[in-house]
């Protein structure tokens, strides 16, 4: 898997590079500064869909059982900068997520669970996020012999999440660490073991209430529709007076085609394609549509690289804890 993400972020890289030389560094440059200081705006639009995120993964814990507001939000925040900015195929975020709250005091097999469950919850916003901006493609009235791929798209999405969930109530977790421990005999994975058995009977339990998955999901997709304030916003600033449904349909389908090639890190080049080629179906021009797209990323600096910092910061206070009885 490794090996895919790496190839995805070299052909990734190589199609962001194409798109700014065929418009132009010089002037998408230009386009950016004419506007300086206030892009900074964007990172500030988007922060708040972080909050609908973290309650969505809280109503993945059982009654009683969750964790606080604020320890969710920084988890998701993390969890996110390492999805984003390092090559993990978008799952070394999910263990961190889960690490973090052990380490304020969840128990493992809870935040085990809820990380699982909540990859469900995730594809099943994101491929009703997609159906909105096919949605709104119909309401524009815009004719694209995309369309039908499009909806084949989120239909296989959608069988496959389906087998995934199946999958993990059957007992996903112990079938893999059972199966990891025939090939490797050592008491740890046998202490794995134990403890993935007690998460998929949570997770067994969170499927079993069917009314906090569908809030988690519609919390996770109100997520998703905050995030076109940053579009709205970012295109305003650049000169583009579109309207809300048009910055609706461009993220929408941007981010469900990123969301899709997660082999692609950070969806490099693939944002910037879905929006050259979303906003051209609205008659907005590709170099300033590709600088739009380059403008969203300044929350890559100004979110997630101190995102990476507080992980960091996190390891080493629980490094020294560990240390600290010893000596």
């Amino acid at each position: 898997m490794r090996v895919v993400t790496y190839i995805g972020l070299v052909v990734g890289l190589g199609l962001m590079i194409a798109l700014v030389l065929w418009q132009g560094l010089g002037e998408i440059i230009g386009l950016l500064l004419d506007f300086g200081w206030s892009l900074l705006l964007l990172p500030v639009v988007w922060a708040p869909c972080l909050v609908p995120a973290a309650l969505s993964w809280r109503m993945l814990f059982l009654a009683g059982r969750e964790p606080a507001v604020s320890r969710t939000v920084y988890a998701i925040w993390i969890g996110r900068a390492i999805n984003t900015l390092l090559a993990t195929a978008t799952i070394g975020g999910e263990v961190v997520k889960a690490r973090l709250l052990v380490l304020s005091g969840t128990a493992g097999a809870d935040a085990a669970a809820s990380v699982l469950v909540d990859k469900s919850v995730q594809v099943f916003a994101i491929i009703a996020w997609g159906v909105v901006g096919v949605g709104a493609l119909m309401l524009l009235s815009i004719e694209t012999p995309l369309m039908v791929p499009i909806l084949v798209g989120l239909l296989a999405l959608t069988g496959g999440v389906i087998g995934f969930v199946l999958v993990q109530r059957t007992g996903m977790l112990g079938f893999m660490i059972g199966f990891a421990g025939r090939i490797i005999q050592s008491d740890a994975v046998g202490r794995a073991h134990a403890g993935a058995g007690e998460a998929d009977e949570v997770v067994a339990d969170l499927y079993r209430r069917p009314g906090r998955l569908v809030l988690a999901s519609v919390l996770k997709f109100l997520g998703l529709v905050l995030q076109v304030s940053e579009v709205w916003v970012g295109a305003y600033l650049l000169g583009l007076h579109i309207g809300f449904v048009e910055a609706l349909m461009i993220k929408s389908l941007t981010s469900t085609l990123s969301d899709v090639a997660f082999v692609v890190p950070n969806a490099y080049g693939i944002q910037e394609g879905g929006f050259v080629l979303f906003g051209g179906m609205v008659g907005q021009p590709p170099d300033v549509m590709l600088a739009l797209s380059l403008a969203t990323r300044l929350r890559e600096l100004v979110i997630d690289v101190p995102g990476l910092l507080a992980w960091q910061h996190a390891e080493g206070r629980a490094l020294f804890r560990h240390r600290k009885p010893a000596s």
